[in-house]
Formats: structure tokens, C-alpha cells, sequence
């Protein structure tokens, strides 16, 4: 409160030189809360304390920086700060004029009411989004060189500076970086990325936060004490929440609440002018989702909808809550955030102590997914009643170590209840642990522990090379039979060389493959010997030594010697033609060899 005016806050400004417009004959001169108590000292701002915190510093060691760059999402103070900074910059008592910057304003001085007012001739507000081009700031850069009339400085605020143009940028620059000493030039943008870098190296750039939930529920209390309205916790909790960190935009829906509940403000008038659901409906339908109920899932999906609420701020309820329900089981204090109602603290701490993190994860992603498919469906219903059926059957699968360990184990009786289609079996807070774990179905399962399933035997390194082959594992095969050179095998052991520019993973390669495919420990070790020759080298050789006899051959020279160029392209025996046509070949018919 203002102890000359007894007024919280200043109106709207008017257009510099002109009177603020009369109210209509008969309109009431009523000021939505916004502007009412709109912020006039840096001690009224909440939620900034970084940037009042350097400011003060600067203030008091005399080092103003000619320019700042404030940026934020809507709502969080950017043109509130600025008009601040002005009034600080310009700030002078009657009794002691000689005083410089402060931003210690415990009553209006000579400068304050008409920066308040917006009329102040030395404090200069500007829309780039109107006023964008070269022209606009070439007129500035005429007028900054004026000293000011009345203030200290001369004080430019431009709002929205992303929307200037490249060459109105380009014209700002010399100006900025060396300007006037009595002017001053305060940014504000919520696109400062949009922001040419060689204008933000010639500010003091302030990233003005998102205000917490709890710092704004406590802020909408203490309005509403002032306005005498009773207003019930959960209504501004829910307030608090779909401000996402926006003063302004709490404090329009703190009026809009106000309006709608006839001067009082309920959650379930909240709820009705926000179109959200009922939190205590949301944690029921997240405990039927957890257990697996789809008859309730749907027949709570559907009284919501019913009531008005739409289906994807439904899911997006459900996944805030899985989400707070995360945060309690990692952080037990995030209980004490005040914007939490008693039902999410209690309810949800008991989930958090009955679900683990992988169910919860799983209802997460699957939550996030939905809501942009049910906000774009046709039919909104029906796709967030497809969505929850997804949830509720994802609530009974296990976490991949659960998986494994019951794959090696086996489960037959869950695994019939998978094989049925049955979602997971009830598990609330009450129980131990997860949702219902799923199995695999009961042909998949080996044996339990105990029982050893019998491995392929391996007599030969020959063997080993096959059996690659068999288990697709052709890269492991290659290297085998190019790379290896083998010293000494026996079933369990093996010991080898490697070829030059052989990977050196191979060993462990082995190793793990033999492992798993035997169902055994194998030693699998590098040796000093050179051993002998790959597999390839020994075929290689072999096929060297069968062209070598095929061309000594004398019915060979005589064809060679007949037909000049020829040369010998495969070596074929009788032994691998007929081979060849047992594979391909139809069986003989008996009958017929005996005609013959």
C-alpha cells in the first residue's frame, strides 16, 4: 500500500501527453485485480529474487549499466520490472533532490506518480511490434540526444524487441553501446533467442523465472484477504496450476473465479470455469488404472466427462499425478509443497510407497502419448478410454530384470492368465509392491534352475564354426574361420592365435557366445604360439592342391592343349555332384530302374 495515495498499485498507463479516458456514463471504475495490484517497488515483486538481488547491488556501487535485456515467459513481471527501473532511475524527495538512483522508494517522490501513470515525458514506452522499422528507430536515436526535462534520465522502454526489424536493429547498435548519459534503455522479450547477439552484448540481460506454485497460492491468499473473498485451498492450488508460473495470468483467473463463484471462490467453481476434472476422481481413476480395473477405468472416465471435463485435460491430470507421485517416491519432501491438496499428499505418498519407479515410468510415457492423440481424435472419448486400456495392462508387466529372472523360472499360472487377455491383477496401495507381473507363455520357458538343459556338444573347432553358422551368427562365423588360428581344443577349453588384423574382441566374443549357446563356462585364452592355419588358409590350400592334381591330369592337358585359353575354374568330384542332385534332384522312381 502507497502511504500517500493509499492505493496498492497504478492503473493502466494512457498514451503519453494525454489524460487517462474518463469510464462510461454509469460503468463502475472497477480494475481487474492485474492491474490493481500490479507491483511498484522491487519489494512487492515475487519470485525474482536473483535479478532484485543484483539490481540492489548496482544500485548501491553506482554501476548502472546503460541498457537491460529482460526476457521471460508472459506474465512473470518483464514490463512491470522496467517501469520499476525507471522510477528508481528518476527517483527524488523534495527534502533532498541531490540524491542519485535508489531502489529504496518507501513513498512517492517528485517523478513517481507520473511514471505510475504512464505520462511521464522522460520515460518512454514503445511497442516494437508497431513501431518495428528503421525509421521508428532512427527518430529514437534524433530524440535520445536531448537531455531529459524533468527526471534524471531519460528512460526508453521497448517492449516485445524481438519484433524490430533486422535493419532497426542494425540502426540501434551505435546508439546502444555508446549512448547519451542520461539515457537508459530497458528491453523486454519473450523470444530472446529472436534477439540479434550484438544487441544482447550490449545489455545487462535478467532471465526472469517462472514463479513457483507455492510462492503463488500464497500470493493469491493474500489477495484474497484483501478483497474479503473466501477462496477454499484446493481452488487456488488449482489456480496455481494452470498459471504455469504466471503472475498475471493467476491473477486473471483469480478474478475470472471470483466473477464465476458470485464472490467465492470453490474448487469445484474452479473446476467448472477450467473444465478440470475432480482431483480426488483423478486419483481414483489412477488407482482402478494401477490395478488393472477397466470396467472402473471407464465407468470413472465417463462420470468425468459427464461433468464437463475434457478428456485430454483428463489425461493430462493423470500423468501430472503419476508425475507427483514419481517425485514423492525419489524426493519423500516435495510432500511439503503447499499447492498440494491433503488427498494428493496422502494418496499419493501411499502410491509412491506401492509402486515402483518402472510402473510409474511406463504410465508416464504412455499418459504423454496419449494426450496429443486424444486432443487431435475425432472422437476424444474414445480415444482416451483406448489410452487408459493401454494403461492398465501396462500396469501388470514387469520390469525387464523381473522379465528375465521369470523367463529362467517359469510361471505357468500367470502365463495363462496373459495368454487369456486378462489385464493385471488389483494391487493398490495396500499391497507390496507393483501391479500384477506378467510372464511369458509357459512354451517359452526353459526349465527352473536346477534342472540344466542338456548343450550342443562341441568335439571339434569345426563344430563350433557350424554351429555359428546355425545360430545366424554370420559375422561371428566369418571371423572364426579367417581370423583364428587354433593352437588346442577340447570340449570347454579352447586356446588360439589371433591373424594379423584380427579384432581383439574376438576371445570375449567367443566366450560369450559359447557360454550362452552351451549352457556352460568355457576358458577361452589367447596363446603365444602361432598356431595353425585359419580355416580359410587350410580351404584355400586345399583348393590350390585339387586344381594343381585336376591340371596333371592328362585328359586335362589334352583339353587345355586343344582349346587355347582355357583354364580350369572349379574342381568338382563325384562324391559333390551327387550331392548336388540328392539335394535338388526328385527321387528315382524303383519301378523304372528296373525296366531299365
Amino acid at each position: 500500500m502507497d502511504e500517500t495515495t493509499g492505493t496498492p498499485f497504478f492503473d493502466e498507463p494512457a498514451l503519453p501527453g494525454l489524460a487517462p479516458p474518463a469510464p462510461a456514463r454509469g460503468a463502475s471504475a472497477y480494475r481487474v485485480l492485474a492491474r490493481k495490484y500490479r507491483p511498484r517497488t522491487f519489494d512487492d515483486l515475487i519470485g525474482q529474487d536473483a535479478m532484485v538481488q543484483t539490481v540492489s547491488n548496482a544500485f548501491e556501487t553506482g554501476r548502472i549499466p546503460q541498457a537491460w535485456m529482460l526476457t521471460g515467459v508472459r506474465g512473470v513481471g518483464k514490463t512491470t520490472t522496467a517501469r520499476i527501473l525507471a522510477r528508481a532511475l528518476n527517483y527524488e524527495l523534495p527534502e533532498d533532490k541531490n540524491a542519485g538512483p535508489t531502489i529504496r522508494m518507501p513513498k512517492l517522490g517528485l517523478n513517481c506518480q507520473a511514471i505510475i501513470d504512464g505520462n511521464h515525458i522522460d520515460v518512454l514506452e514503445i511497442d516494437a511490434a508497431s513501431n518495428n522499422g528503421v525509421d521508428n528507430v532512427r527518430q529514437l536515436n534524433d530524440a535520445v540526444r536531448y537531455a531529459p526535462v524533468s527526471g534524471r534520465y531519460k528512460v526508453y522502454i521497448v517492449d516485445e524487441v524481438h519484433m524490430l526489424s533486422p535493419g532497426a536493429f542494425n540502426a540501434f547498435l551505435k546508439t546502444l553501446e555508446e549512448p547519451p548519459p542520461h539515457a537508459k534503455f530497458i528491453f523486454a522479450t519473450t523470444e530472446i533467442r529472436k534477439v540479434p547477439i550484438t544487441i544482447l552484448s550490449r545489455c545487462q540481460r535478467f532471465d526472469l523465472r517462472r514463479v513457483g506454485a507455492d510462492k503463488l497460492v500464497a500470493h493469491l491468499e493474500k489477495i484474497c484477504g484483501l478483497e474479503s473473498v473466501a477462496a477454499e485451498p484446493e481452488a487456488l492450488a488449482a489456480i496455481a496450476r494452470a498459471a504455469e508460473g504466471s503472475v498475471r495470468d493467476a491473477l486473471s483467473l483469480l478474478d475470472q473465479a471470483i466473477a464465476h463463484g458470485a464472490g467465492r471462490v470453490s474448487d469445484a467453481t474452479v473446476r467448472d470455469m477450467l473444465g478440470l476434472a475432480d482431483r480426488a476422481l483423478v486419483i481414483e481413476l489412477f488407482e482402478a488404472a494401477m490395478r488393472g480395473d477397466v470396467p472402473a477405468v471407464f465407468s470413472g472416465l465417463r462420470g468425468q466427462y459427464d461433468a464437463g471435463a475434457d478428456p485430454a485435460l483428463i489425461l493430462s491430470d493423470l500423468a501430472s499425478f503419476t508425475h507427483l507421485v514419481t517425485r514423492l517416491k525419489l524426493v519423500p519432501d516435495a510432500a511439503k509443497d503447499p499447492s498440494l491438496s491433503e488427498a494428493e499428499r496422502v494418496r499419493g505418498a501411499a502410491f509412491a510407497s506401492a509402486l515402483s519407479t518402472g510402473a510409474l515410468s511406463r504410465a508416464w510415457q504412455i499418459l504423454l502419448k496419449a494426450i496429443p492423440e486424444v486432443q487431435t481424435a475425432t472422437r476424444p472419448l474414445a480415444a482416451a478410454e483406448m489410452a487408459l486400456v493401454r494403461l492398465c495392462y501396462a500396469a501388470g508387466l514387469p520390469p525387464p530384470d523381473e522379465a528375465l529372472r521369470l523367463l529362467k523360472e517359469g510361471a505357468p499360472a500367470a502365463a495363462e492368465r496373459v495368454e487369456r487377455g486378462a489385464p493385471a491383477r488389483p494391487a493398490g496401495p495396500s499391497s507390496s509392491g507393483n501391479a500384477a507381473l506378467a510372464t511369458m507363455p509357459a512354451e517359452a520357458v526353459p526349465a527352473a534352475r536346477g534342472e540344466p538343459q542338456p548343450g550342443p556338444r562341441l568335439r571339434r573347432f569345426e563344430d563350433v564354426v557350424a554351429l555359428a553358422g546355425e545360430r545366424r551368427e554370420i559375422a561371428l562365423k566369418s571371423a572364426l574361420e579367417r581370423d583364428l588360428r587354433l593352437v588346442r581344443f577340447e570340449e570347454g577349453r579352447i586356446e588360439f592365435a589371433l591373424a594379423e588384423g584380427a579384432s581383439r574382441d574376438l576371445p570375449n566374443a567367443l566366450k560369450r557366445a559359447l557360454d550362452d549357446w552351451t549352457g556352460r563356462r568355457w576358458a577361452v585364452a589367447l596363446s603365444s604360439e602361432p598356431g595353425a592355419a585359419t580355416l580359410h588358409e587350410q580351404r584355400q590350400a586345399f583348393e590350390r592342391e585339387r586344381r594343381s592334381d585336376a591340371a596333371g591330369h592328362p585328359l586335362v592337358q589334352a583339353v587345355l592343349s586343344r582349346f587355347p585359353g582355357a583354364e580350369i575354374v572349379d574342381v568338382r568330384t563325384r562324391e559333390s555332384e551327387a550331392a548336388v542332385e540328392a539335394d535338388v534332384a526328385p527321387p528315382a522312381d524303383p519301378e523304372a530302374d528296373e525296366e531299365l
